[in-house]
């Protein structure tokens, strides 16, 4: 891997202005990511990089990782793209449908932990590791194999992603995920982890939570709520995280629709399950989605936004979700009678 960087920062180098681009509504994975190269940037090219995301950061808890962890970030409609000669794509990939980044943009170095996508084939600088249960991980590594000190807020930006994407180490965490883990721990400010990981919660989200809850239905081992209108697209996920707890259920399907588009979410506790090529394959012809293994999301644009109309969409995913996974259970029962 030393080698690897070694090439990739000369390249860098010799090139103008960085762009780290992540996905929209970033997640504690994708901001550490860009936190980290960022800082691998400065270190070793003295080079500052401009970190770019779109959508928003609605949830309290990355929120309040990207304030206090002080990570710079630009909206992406104030970016003129033309003006930037590197372009990273972090924790997601081209055409993935979760990034804006504009169509047939130019792409040079993409890190991901996600399954590899064609598009991402054409790029200059690739590592792509599905095998990872974080990017955090793998930007972890480059700094580790670079010899570059972590500092306190970026040590607890790296830990944190790490374990809110892996639930402290019980979700898809491989050797490397929690070798990185272990190291990180000791590193990280206890005091500003406390408050990211528990922040006060906005009215939206118990009103996200009562609405999921009311029109929960069940079937059989599987699960979905529509969350109805949401606040912010970060509640759709959020509550699936939640709702997977629930004894007896294997797998939740979360619906929530914001603005124009209609936000999926699914989480399973089925290591049979491919949450991200079920997800792929629900939305087909009308969406985009992707994920891995336990964890997926998706987007899929609501033409109409009639009632009557958003919940013929819901119908058509939710028969969409059972048919993939042979549910034969069809009459739904409610969560909350």
């Amino acid at each position: 891997m030393l080698g690897y960087t070694n090439s990739l920062l000369t390249w860098v180098s010799g090139r103008g202005r960085i762009l780290i681009v992540v996905h929209d509504n970033p997640d504690p994975d994708s901001l550490a990511s860009a936190m980290a190269l960022r800082h691998l940037f400065a270190v070793r090219l003295n080079r500052e990089a401009v970190i770019a995301f779109s959508g928003m950061i609605g949830r309290s808890e990355n929120l309040a990782m990207a304030k206090l962890l002080q990570i710079p970030l630009t909206p992406f409609p104030l970016i003129e793209l033309r003006a930037f000669q590197v372009v990273c794509l972090l924790d997601t990939q081209p055409g993935t449908g979760n990034n804006s980044l504009p169509a047939n943009s130019r792409v040079d170095i993409v890190v991901d932990h996600h399954p590899m996508r064609e598009a991402s084939a054409s790029c200059r600088w690739v590592d792509i590791r599905p095998d990872y249960g974080t990017t955090a991980t793998i930007l972890y590594e480059y700094l580790k194999v670079q010899g570059v000190s972590l500092g306190t807020k970026l040590a607890t930006a790296l830990f944190y992603a790490i374990k809110s994407e892996t639930q402290d180490l019980g979700r898809e965490a491989r050797r490397a995920d929690r070798d990185a883990y272990l190291v990180l721990f000791p590193l990280a400010n206890k005091t500003l982890l406390n408050s990211i990981t528990r922040p006060p919660l906005p009215t939206e989200y118990f009103t996200a939570l009562h609405s999921a809850l009311e029109h929960a239905r069940i079937y059989g081992k599987v699960l979905v709520a529509s969350l109805q209108g949401v606040q912010f697209p970060e509640l759709v996920s959020e509550l699936a995280d939640l709702l997977v707890r629930l004894e007896e259920i294997e797998t939740v399907f979360c619906m929530g629709h914001y603005s124009t588009e209609m936000i999926l979410s699914i989480r399973t506790s089925s290591e049979e399950i491919n949450a991200g090529e079920l997800i792929r394959k629900m939305v087909v012809g009308i969406g985009s989605a992707g994920g891995h293994g336990m964890m997926a999301g998706g987007k899929v644009d609501i033409i109409d936004d009639s009632d009557s109309a958003v919940a013929e969409l819901e119908r058509v995913l939710t028969g969409r979700l059972l048919d993939e996974l042979a549910v034969t259970a069809r009459e739904p029962v409610a969560l909350v009678p």
